[in-house]
């Protein structure tokens, strides 16, 4: 495993996403994950699997602090009380101890970001968590967090995979120490269909998922990809013994558009 390291955390690069698994399928895809080796296990209150995430992790027989576990803050969930409630209800479910990050999920333009950045930074001081971050945030929300913020953010977690250009987000990102986690990054299939990442792959014997989570990786990426399968479990990890030549990383990105986007509420900010 490798790992990103931002604002004193040090995450696995490649996680388990966990998103619409539910029941015993999401107790046993996170089982199954630790077991081979994965050390980083993403869900949310708004996945309503917090509770089968936490079994999964204590059936795997995998030491908890040997575990990074990320969670989130819905976005009905942002002023002050709520938000400390909530944090509390996810550690509870969890049955853990303290959660290693938390994100905002959603930002909510209704509720001042600076009463939830302070809600957020409070959660830390308080113990229920670690570290802090965000996610779904824009240039202009992530100027407002880190200037807001009192403790480091971790990471922005925002939707990406090679055909959605979040290039503008990214650079904002990164001129603070932030990290980047990438969410759907096989964008949800699309790749497997992929002639240029079944072609680049074909050189490398790896799958065009291979190839998207390679190409997140070598940008110093974290990727959550969401399986229900144990073959793509093994497959999503084994990405670290090839490397993409960079006119292979340049080919990639060059799929990107603005208007790739996958993943849209009904509540979305004004997307960069």
């Amino acid at each position: 495993m490798e790992y990103v390291e931002a604002g004193g955390a040090r995450v696995p690069v490649i996680g388990l996403g966990t998103w619409d698994l539910r029941g015993r399928t999401c107790i046993e895809m996170v089982s199954a994950a630790l077991k081979l080796g994965y050390r980083h296990i993403d869900t949310a209150a708004a996945y309503n699997n917090e509770q089968e995430v936490g079994e999964g992790l204590r059936a795997s027989g995998v030491r908890r602090d040997e575990v990074h576990v990320t969670t989130k803050v819905w976005h009905d969930q942002l002023r002050a009380a709520d938000f400390e409630r909530a944090a509390a209800a996810s550690l509870k479910r969890l049955g853990v101890d303290r959660i290693d990050l938390l994100l905002i999920h959603w930002p909510n333009s209704s509720v001042p970001l600076q009463e939830t950045i302070g809600a957020l930074n409070k959660a830390k001081r308080d113990g229920l968590t670690r570290h802090i971050g965000v996610s779904n945030f824009t240039v202009e929300l992530i100027d407002e967090a880190v200037k807001r913020s009192e403790e480091p953010l971790v990471t922005n977690q925002i939707e990406l995979h090679p055909y959605l250009n979040q290039s503008k987000v990214i650079a904002a990102c990164r001129k603070y120490g932030v990290s980047i986690t990438a969410y759907s990054p096989i964008a949800r299939g699309k790749a497997a269909g992929d002639r240029l990442l079944a072609k680049i792959g074909a050189a490398h014997r790896k799958t065009s998922a291979q190839v998207c989570l390679r190409w997140l990786v070598q940008q110093e990426i974290v990727a959550i990809p969401r399986t229900s399968n144990c073959e793509r479990l093994k497959e999503n990890l084994d990405v670290f013994d090839f490397a993409l030549s960079d006119e292979e990383i340049a080919a990639i990105s060059a799929l990107g558009k603005k208007s790739g986007r996958i993943v849209n509420m009904a509540w979305p900010p004004a997307w960069d």
